[in-house]
C-alpha cells in the first residue's frame, strides 16, 4: 500500500512533532515514522520502515497485537480506536519503558491505515514513583515515631523498676537477672532512640561547623578501628563553607555510612570521602527530584563495593531494611543518616551500580554567612557559552531525563548534538562518521560495551577524537587504570558553568 502525499510537506510535519508518530497499514507494517519515533526506540528511520510495529512491543503485547487488528478489522470494535491508554515499549537495546499510545485509523482509497501517536512517560513515571516514595518514607516515619515514643515511655518505667529492684535485692543470682534485664531493657532504649533519628523526633543540638574537621576525625578512627582489608582516603575541599548540623550525629552518619560500605567490600576495597561546595539550581534540579534550590556543602561517601540493585536504592533508606544475612544488621544504619539530614534541613542522594560501587551524598545547607556569590560569579565568568561554534558532539547516555536535559545544555552552548543511549550503538556512529569532534559519556552503560570499553576503544582506534567522561561516583572510586589517566571526567550531578568549564579544557588540550 502507498500513501500519497505532497512528500516533504508530510515529512516536515512529521519530523516538526515533539511527540513520536507511526504510520502503518492493516497489517501494523510501518509506511512512514518521524525522527522523533526512531529516536524514542533507539533505531533509525530506515531500520524501521517497513518493519511491523511488533518489534517496538515487549513480547507479550506483541503476540496479541495481530489478534486485535483482526478482531477491529471484522467487527468495527474500537476498543483502542480514538482513545488513549498507557502501554510499554522495548528500544533497541532491549530496555522497556513506559509510554502513552494513542490510534487513530484513516481510510484511504479503500485501504485502511492507522496513525500512532507515542508519547514517553519515563519522566513522568519516575516523578510518580518519587512522589510515592517520599510519601512511603513520610508515613513510615510518622508511624515508627509513634511506636517509639510510646515504646520509649515503657522501657522508661521497666529500667526505673528494675534499678529500683537492683538497689533492694541482695542475693548474687536475683541481681545477675536484674543486670541482665537492663541490659536488655538499655538496648531496647537504644533502638528506638534510632527509631526517633529516622522519624526526626529526635532533639538535634545544631550548631555551626567546618564539616572538614569533623570529617578529618572520622577518617582518622576508622583508619584505626576499619578492617585492614579496606582503605581509608579523603579529598577534602579548600575554603568550604561552615554548615549547621549536630557534630555528634554526623560523626554517626560518617561512621554508619563507613561500616555499610565495609560489608559491601567482604574481598577488600577503598571507601573514599569527599567535601564540596556546590551550588544547586534549576539545572540540578532536574537530575535529583526533591531538593530546594542554594547553596550546599556535599560530603560523600563512596566504595567500590558490590554496588547496588535499583530495588535496593529504592529502598535502602528504610527502617529495618537490610541486605545483609539474618541477625547481622538491623536495617537502620541508613534511615537513621536519612532522618538526621532530612531533619537538618538538607538531602540524601545515592548513586550505585552493579559490581562499580555505590557514591552516598549528604547535602547541609551552607551557613547564611558563606561567602556563596563570588565562587557562582566566578563559575559564570570563566564559562564561555559560545564554545559549540556548530561543532558535532556525540552525546552517550542511557537514562532519558538526563539525555534530554544534557542535549539541551549543549545545544545552548552552540553544537550540533548527535545522540547515542549505549555504547554499542555509539561505536557504530563513531565508525561511520568522521564529523564527530568529541564523545561525552557515561562510564556505565547497558549492553556489552561500557563507558570504560567505548573510551578504550576510541583511544585504541581513533586516537585524534576527544572523550569527556561523566559519572556520578567520585573519582576515586573509578578505576582509573581501566579509563586511562588522561580522560578528563564530569562528575554528577553538574552545572551549566561546570559542563562549560569541562569542555573548554578538552578542546583547549590539543591532540596530537
Amino acid at each position: 500500500m502507498e500513501i500519497e502525499d505532497d512528500g516533504a510537506v508530510l515529512l516536515a510535519l512529521l519530523d516538526a512533532a515533539v511527540d513520536a508518530i507511526l504510520i502503518s497499514d492493516q497489517s501494523g507494517k510501518i509506511l512512514r515514522l518521524n525522527k522523533a519515533a526512531a529516536t524514542l526506540f533507539g533505531h533509525t528511520v530506515e531500520q524501521l520502515t517497513g518493519q511491523n510495529v511488533k518489534v517496538l512491543m515487549p513480547q507479550d503485547m506483541a503476540v496479541r497485537h495481530d489478534g486485535f487488528l483482526r478482531n477491529h478489522l471484522d467487527t468495527g470494535e474500537k476498543r483502542i480506536i480514538g482513545l488513549g491508554r498507557d502501554v510499554e515499549g522495548i528500544r533497541a537495546d532491549g530496555t522497556i519503558f513506559p509510554l502513552h499510545l494513542s490510534v487513530g485509523r484513516a481510510d484511504i482509497a479503500g485501504e485502511v491505515a492507522f496513525v500512532g501517536i507515542l508519547h514517553d512517560q519515563s519522566i513522568r513515571r519516575a516523578a510518580e514513583e518519587a512522589a510515592a516514595r517520599s510519601q512511603r518514607m513520610d508515613a513510615i516515619g510518622q508511624m515508627t515515631g509513634g511506636i517509639a515514643h510510646d515504646f520509649n515511655n515503657l522501657l522508661a518505667v521497666v529500667i526505673g523498676n528494675l534499678e529500683l529492684l537492683e538497689m533492694e535485692e541482695t542475693a548474687e543470682k536475683s541481681r545477675a537477672m536484674i543486670t541482665d534485664a537492663l541490659e536488655a531493657a538499655e538496648l531496647g532504649a537504644d533502638l528506638t532512640s534510632r527509631l526517633m533519628v529516622f522519624a526526626r523526633t529526635t532533639s538535634l543540638k545544631l550548631e555551626t561547623i567546618a564539616m572538614n574537621d569533623q570529617v578529618s576525625k572520622a577518617v582518622a578512627m576508622l583508619k584505626r578501628t576499619i578492617g585492614a582489608h579496606v582503605s581509608i582516603e579523603a579529598s577534602l575541599a579548600e575554603d568550604l563553607w561552615h554548615t549547621s548540623a549536630d557534630a555528634t550525629q554526623l560523626q554517626t552518619a560518617v561512621l554508619n555510612l563507613a561500616l555499610n560500605a565495609q560489608d559491601a567490600m567482604p574481598d577488600g576495597g577503598k571507601v573514599f570521602f569527599e567535601t564540596r561546595n556546590v551550588v544547586l539550581d534549576d539545572t540540578y534540579i532536574a537530575q535529583e527530584i526533591g531538593i530546594n534550590t542554594g547553596s550546599y556543602v556535599r560530603l560523600s561517601v563512596s566504595d567500590t563495593g558490590e554496588g547496588m540493585s535499583t530495588e535496593t536504592r529504592n529502598r535502602a533508606m528504610e527502617p529495618f531494611f537490610t541486605t545483609k544475612p539474618t541477625g547481622e544488621g538491623t536495617g537502620l544504619g541508613l534511615s537513621m543518616v536519612y532522618g538526621f539530614v532530612k531533619q537538618s534541613s538538607g538531602h540524601v542522594t545515592i548513586y550505585s551500580e552493579m559490581g562499580q560501587g555505590t557514591t552516598i551524598s549528604l547535602y547541609f545547607p551552607a551557613s547564611k554567612d558563606a561567602d556563596t556569590k563570588n565562587v557562582v560569579d566566578k563559575d559564570q565568568d570563566q564559562a564561555d557559552e559560545t564554545i559549540g561554534g556548530g561543532r558535532v558532539i556525540l552525546l552517550v547516555e542511557d537514562d532519558v531525563r538526563v539525555m534530554r536535559l544534557s542535549k539541551a545544555r549543549l545545544l545552548a552552548f552552540g553544537f550540533q548534538c548527535v545522540t547515542a543511549e549505549t555504547a554499542d550503538a555509539a561505536w557504530v556512529i563513531v565508525q561511520e562518521r568522521d564529523d564527530i569532534d568529541l564523545v561525552f559519556t557515561d562510564l556505565v552503560m547497558p549492553g556489552k560495551m561500557t563507558g570504560h570499553d567505548l573510551a578504550q576503544r576510541i583511544a585504541a582506534e581513533k586516537p585524534h577524537l576527544r572523550v569527556l567522561m561523566t559519572s556520578g561516583f567520585f573519582e576515586g572510586v573509578l578505576r582509573m587504570e581501566d579509563i586511562g589517566a588522561d580522560t578528563a571526567i564530569l562528575r554528577k550531578p553538574y552545572r551549566q558553568a561546570e559542563l562549560a568549564l569541562a569542555l573548554q579544557a578538552v578542546f583547549e588540550d590539543t591532540k596530537p
